[in-house]
């Protein structure tokens, strides 16, 4: 793999960790909103399995 190809690798994964870390924080504000205890923990696990926060 040549070098333009790893950097437009390495950008892709990054923007792809940044989409899920958005979409998760936004799941997390809602499921606090909302009262949601069950779903609050499922996603709080997810975050940890993913290491996003």
């Amino acid at each position: 793999m040549n070098k333009n190809s790893k950097e437009t690798l390495t950008e892709a994964i990054q923007a792809h960790r940044e989409s899920l870390r958005k979409s998760l924080q936004h799941r997390l504000e809602v499921a606090r909103a909302s009262n949601n205890e069950k779903l609050l923990r499922q996603l709080e696990a997810e975050a940890a399995y993913l290491h996003i926060q």
